[in-house]
């Protein structure tokens, strides 16, 4: 069974909806502070996630920390890529 190919133009056109450019900005703005802080530096492997995911409704006002690239990267999504849960197979394990 072939891979189907991926559409960068569809992909592109998503990343343009004034949905997705309000998000990106406030992650931005928000990783320029907590750079300014000293909190987090380039190329660091660090990633400033929202406590509360975008994908849930959550912004910036429902507070952010300091995660590592790879833990905040490793949540469980369905078939159309949605967030299913803000909690990784890895911290599940831990219980």
């Amino acid at each position: 069974k072939m891979a189907k190919k991926r559409s960068y133009a569809q992909a592109v056109k998503y990343e343009d909806t004034p949905e997705q450019v309000k998000h990106r900005e406030e992650r931005n703005r928000i990783r320029a502070k907590l750079i300014r802080e000293g909190k987090v530096h380039k190329g660091d492997g660090m990633d400033v996630a929202h406590k509360k995911a975008m994908d849930k409704g959550g912004s910036v006002k429902d507070g952010v920390r300091v995660e590592s690239a790879s833990k905040n990267r490793s949540f469980k999504r369905d078939s159309a890529s949605n967030l299913v849960s803000e909690t990784s197979k890895r911290e599940r394990k831990k219980r």
